[in-house]
């Protein structure tokens, strides 16, 4: 049996409706990666309406709409741009491509909310902020790997209520399997995917500034190889970066397609949270040769060591408070500021890393 590469990852969570039946509609373009069922999953188990779908592979719209029998097939992108019921676009185009839908989206009074990695050049990520900046309108990130799972949210739940005091380091480790035969052409190709640190390694960033509190920091090293994968000469199985907040906290994270196929699940993900009074540690989808459940969390601090098995404890509270925050122009969910940064540390880190042969 082939096991998954983490293309189709789509958690669902315990609905929790925010807004009532058909006040919050959305729509979906864009299904190269199969994250956008993961984003949708979210947006509708916190009470938005999935109206409009389009993609211009039929064989994709096809699939989604067997998940989403409610979903109205669109013709064009025009169609669901025109109308105005939609308040926000969902999208997982191509990594290249993601920043000129997302202006198309702005330019017609909508907000956006895009697969990372949003950006795969800074030029991209200027014209978004003019462009959020000229609309007011959201260009937001799904960033999963903390945003989706919920031993990252009770990660952040336990840093916000002090229990291991400041934050001054987190190491990420985010592996992946490859499966090469199953991926698209533009995954081999490094003027679309971005690069390793750019597309994967945007998880690790964001999650450094987020647990630790950080406005911004400065890539302090980072690194790229292709170790295993010589027939895709444009890919990058491995890249690590280390980083600098300006809190002082500090950043080391690594990612790769090396997942060997013996791992019960796509790839092992793990964060190490050091706070000057204890520390946290994540195993995020499978607590190797233990438990094949995900969302397995270790904390250790003056009171003692505890164990929290989280899987189906959390929820995902990003969905509805990104809803309420479309509706009513805050920003509680995540800032813009934030997403910004986080996508502009990941191109500066791909930009400057040396490459290892």
């Amino acid at each position: 049996m082939q096991k998954s590469d983490g293309m189709n990852y789509a958690p669902k969570g315990k609905p929790n409706a925010v807004v009532n039946n058909g006040e919050f509609i959305f729509a979906a373009i864009g299904l190269d990666h199969g994250h956008i069922y993961g984003m949708c999953n979210g947006l509708l188990e916190a009470g938005a309406e999935l109206k409009w779908v389009y993609d211009p592979d039929p064989d994709k719209v096809d699939a989604f709409c067997r998940k989403y029998p409610q979903v109205i097939a669109a013709v064009s992108e025009q169609e669901i741009l025109q109308d105005t019921a939609v308040t926000l676009v969902a999208a997982a185009a191509v990594p290249s491509e993601r920043w000129a839908l997302g202006l198309r989206v702005m330019d017609h009074g909508k907000d956006y909310f895009t697969d990372k990695t949003p950006f795969t050049s800074l030029d991209q990520l200027a014209a978004a902020k003019a462009k959020v900046k000229e609309t007011g309108r959201k260009y937001a990130v799904y960033f999963s790997e903390r945003l989706h799972v919920e031993s990252a949210v009770f990660a952040g739940q336990l840093i916000e209520e002090g229990a291991i005091g400041r934050v001054v380091q987190v190491m990420g480790l985010g592996p992946h399997r490859l499966n090469a035969p199953s991926r698209p052409d533009w995954f081999f190709k490094k003027k679309t995917y971005g690069g390793i640190l750019c597309d994967i390694g945007s998880h690790q960033i964001e999650q450094f500034l987020f647990y630790a509190g950080c406005k911004d920091a400065k890539v302090a090293s980072s690194k790229v190889a292709n170790y295993h994968n010589k027939d895709y000469p444009e890919l990058e199985d491995y890249g690590d970066a280390t980083l600098i907040g300006d809190n002082g906290a500090t950043n080391y994270f690594r990612v790769d397609w090396l997942t060997p196929n013996g791992l019960g699940t796509w790839g092992d993900g793990r964060t190490i949270i050091l706070g000057t009074e204890g520390y946290i540690e994540l195993r995020k989808y499978i607590d190797v040769a233990r438990d094949p459940q995900g969302d397995q969390l270790y904390l250790v601090n003056q009171q003692g060591e505890k164990h929290y098995s989280l899987h189906g404890q959390v929820g995902f509270p990003f969905f509805g408070q990104f809803i309420l925050d479309c509706i009513h122009r805050t920003e509680h969910a995540m800032t813009q500021e934030h997403a910004f940064k986080a996508a502009e540390l990941c191109l500066l880190a791909q930009q400057q890393a040396v490459r290892v042969e």
